[in-house]
C-alpha cells in the first residue's frame, strides 16, 4: 500500500478499510471486479469493523456482571424455562415496543444469566443497555451527597438506556429514599423505554423490600401494565453440576457455575434475611 494512501486512510479514520485493502486488491485483480463492486466490498469491511467496535463499547458501558450468551445456557436442565419464549425476548421486539419483562423465581435458577444474555442480544440489535443489580442501585442512591446535586445525573443514567436491567430484586431491602427514586425511574421509563427486572420474591413482598407501600403499589401498577411475567421454578442452575462432581469424587463446591462474587453476594443476602427473620 502506498504510504500516501495509508496516511489518507488514517486521517479519515478508515482503519477497517485499511486493514482489508491489500486482500481486496488481490481479490479485485483475480476476479476482475467492477469499480463499484470493489468499492462496495471496501465499505462493507469498514462498516463491519465499526459495528464490532460499537458493540464492544456498548458492552463495556452496559456494565454486565458477566458477559453471557443464550447459546451457553443449558435449557435442558430446567424444563420450566421455555426456550422459545426466551429467544423471542432476545429478538428485542419488547424493546422496540417499549414493553417490560419480569423474571420471577427462587435464587440460582438462571434469572441473572438470562437477563444479561438478553441484554447482550439487545446490544447486538443496536440498543443501548444498562445492567444494575439491586445492590448497585442501592449504592447509587443511598449516599446523601449523591441524592443532592448529583441526583439528576444519576437519574439520567437510569433513564437514558433503551433497556434497563435491574437484577436481584428481593435479595436486599432498599435503603431509605431508594423507593422514591425507583418509582421515578419506573414512572419516567413507563411507555418510553423498556425495563427488565428479576426478582426472587413474590410481588406482594415488594412493599416490605422497598419500605414504602404507596411507592411499591405505584411501581407495580406501571411496571406490570405492559410487562411479560416469566415464572421460573426448579433447582439451582448454578449447582446443576454438583452431582457430576460428586460422582467423580471431587468436592462439589469446586464445580460451581456461578462466579465467586455472585455466590458470596447471594450467601450474604441469605444470611441477612435470616438475621432479619430472627
Amino acid at each position: 500500500m502506498r504510504s500516501s494512501l495509508e496516511q489518507s486512510l488514517k486521517t479519515l479514520r478508515l482503519s477497517g478499510l485499511a486493514s482489508s485493502l491489500e486482500v481486496r486488491l488481490v481479490e479485485a485483480r483475480g476476479n476482475h471486479l467492477e469499480h463499484e463492486e470493489f468499492l462496495e466490498l471496501l465499505l462493507a469491511d469498514e462498516l463491519a469493523v465499526r459495528s464490532s467496535r460499537l458493540v464492544e463499547r456498548r458492552v463495556r458501558a452496559a456494565m454486565f456482571r458477566e458477559l453471557k450468551s443464550l447459546d451457553e445456557f443449558d435449557f435442558a436442565f430446567n424444563p420450566s424455562i421455555k426456550r422459545k419464549q426466551v429467544f423471542d425476548l432476545a429478538t428485542c421486539k419488547f424493546v422496540r415496543d417499549k414493553a417490560d419483562v419480569l423474571l420471577l423465581g427462587p435464587p440460582g435458577v438462571g434469572k441473572s444469566f438470562l437477563a444479561q444474555a438478553i441484554g447482550h442480544a439487545a446490544i447486538k440489535c443496536s440498543f443501548v443497555v444498562l445492567y444494575r443489580s439491586v445492590f448497585d442501585l442501592a449504592r447509587d442512591f443511598m449516599n446523601e451527597e449523591t441524592l443532592g446535586d448529583e441526583s439528576n445525573k444519576m437519574l439520567t443514567r437510569y433513564l437514558k438506556p433503551d433497556l434497563l436491567i435491574i437484577d436481584d430484586m428481593g435479595m436486599k431491602q432498599l435503603p431509605r429514599r431508594s423507593g422514591e427514586y425507583l418509582l421515578e425511574i419506573i414512572m419516567r421509563r413507563h411507555e418510553n423505554r423498556s425495563t427488565l427486572m428479576t426478582s426472587n420474591r413474590p410481588l406482594e413482598d415488594w412493599a416490605k423490600l422497598i419500605g414504602d407501600v404507596p411507592s411499591a403499589t405505584a411501581i407495580l401498577d406501571r411496571f406490570l401494565q405492559h410487562a411479560a411475567i416469566i415464572n421460573i421454578t426448579g433447582k439451582s442452575y448454578r449447582l446443576r453440576n454438583r452431582g457430576k462432581a460428586d460422582e467423580k469424587g471431587r468436592p462439589a463446591a469446586d464445580d460451581r457455575a456461578g462466579s465467586p462474587q455472585e455466590d458470596t453476594a447471594a450467601e450474604g443476602a441469605v444470611a441477612s434475611e435470616a438475621a432479619s427473620a430472627r
